[in-house]
């Protein structure tokens, strides 16, 4: 017990970490709160229909979870600075998503009735589809996770040698979100721009 107390004091950066189960709670509250019959913007734009299907995508999109807590995790023990901006962007920006989720109820109605193939890949897409519910979708919280890794990777020194792979596989996780048909454009876009105000915000002093 005396340990951990000490590693407490040592490592105080730590308790942002409590933003996690906050986030969660608020996020599957706001999915029983917000049924599809509730949703009052339907968003989509143009360039949705323009955009195939393609279930290779759903490849980076599930990465994406590890890429947050790979990002997490080597922050927190290598660069106490840099995790404490990456906690404070995810929780600024999957806040504001709840808030604007919460204030202005919205979904897409893109996902395919009908897959165009039948395999292992548009299998998983379909598990996918049935454990989230296609409402709370703008801005897109993969596309603020995927920039709030990146912006980590660049700005911290303990991950220069990830920099690379980092921004590739941020890039594909925004665009997967559209080619699986999860997210509209516009959904991408308002992520972008919540992602860029937060980036100038938190990441200011340090700009790359």
């Amino acid at each position: 017990m005396a340990k951990i107390k000490s590693f407490l004091r040592e490592n105080p950066h730590i308790f942002y970490l409590l933003f996690l189960p906050a986030f969660l709670i608020c996020f599957f509250a706001l999915e029983k709160l917000i049924p599809p019959e509730n949703v009052r913007w339907w968003v989509s734009s143009p360039i949705d229909s323009a955009i195939p299907f393609a279930e290779i995508f759903v490849i980076p999109y599930c990465l994406w979870y590890p890429l947050l807590l790979a990002t997490g995790l080597i922050l927190l023990f290598r660069d106490a600075s840099a995790f404490k901006k990456y906690m404070l962007f995810l929780s600024l920006g999957f806040g504001a998503a709840l808030l604007i989720c919460l204030i202005i109820p919205n979904g897409q109605a893109l996902r395919p009735a009908l897959f165009p193939r039948e395999n292992l890949l548009t299998r998983l897409v379909g598990a996918l589809y049935r454990a989230d519910t296609p409402t709370n979708v703008f801005p897109s919280m993969h596309v603020l996770g995927s920039v709030a890794a990146a912006g980590a990777a660049l700005i911290s020194p303990s991950m220069r040698r990830l920099r690379l792979v980092w921004l590739a596989l941020s890039f594909a996780i925004c665009l997967s979100t559209m080619f699986i048909k999860q997210h509209s454009f516009l959904d991408v876009l308002g992520g972008l721009f919540l992602s860029l105000t937060l980036c100038f915000s938190i990441y200011r002093r340090k700009r790359q």
